[in-house]
């Protein structure tokens, strides 16, 4: 990583009860694939979609009576940068290998069922895609493992 990325973070803060609005702003950031930094403040690399993703997440934050703020910058170095993109990478590994251990484990089972798993897996490949801005090793191995099962399904 030789340039400097801007980020976008949010900060924000919900009341505790009712429980919902903080359980369904959790999920969106995860489904965004955002990193927290601290209780509270969130940050993804910044793009057009990250920005007006993390805007209306401020907005359903005050909408539920909590406070919200965007922030766009840039961190301090290039080793605070490397860090967290490598604490973004380590969070997909694991979704990953988890495809790559179904696409595995299904290779033994019916056409019908191979098929299906086939298409389930390319649809969760795509999903975790959307949000991984820095693709770990374990992205190839997935991709690779989903092929292969493929292939028996064309094939075999």
């Amino acid at each position: 990583m030789t340039d400097r990325i801007e980020w976008v973070l949010l900060a924000y803060r919900l009341p505790r009860e009712p429980s919902g609005p903080r359980v369904a702003v959790w999920r969106k950031l995860r489904r965004l694939g955002a990193i927290q930094l601290l209780d509270g403040l969130v940050a993804l690399p910044a793009d057009a979609r990250t920005r007006e993703q993390l805007e209306w997440l401020a907005d359903e934050v005050l909408e539920a009576g909590g406070e919200s703020t965007v922030w766009l910058g840039r961190l301090g170095s290039a080793p605070q940068e490397r860090a967290l993109a490598e604490r973004m990478s380590e969070a997909l590994a694991a979704d990953y290998g988890a495809v790559a251990t179904e696409a595995n484990a299904a290779a033994g089972e019916p056409d019908v069922s191979r098929r299906r798993t086939v298409a389930r897996l390319r649809r969760e490949l795509q999903r975790i895609a959307r949000r991984d801005f820095f693709p770990p090793p374990d992205r190839e191995h997935a991709r690779r493992a989903v092929d292969r099962l493929a292939q028996t399904v064309v094939t075999g």
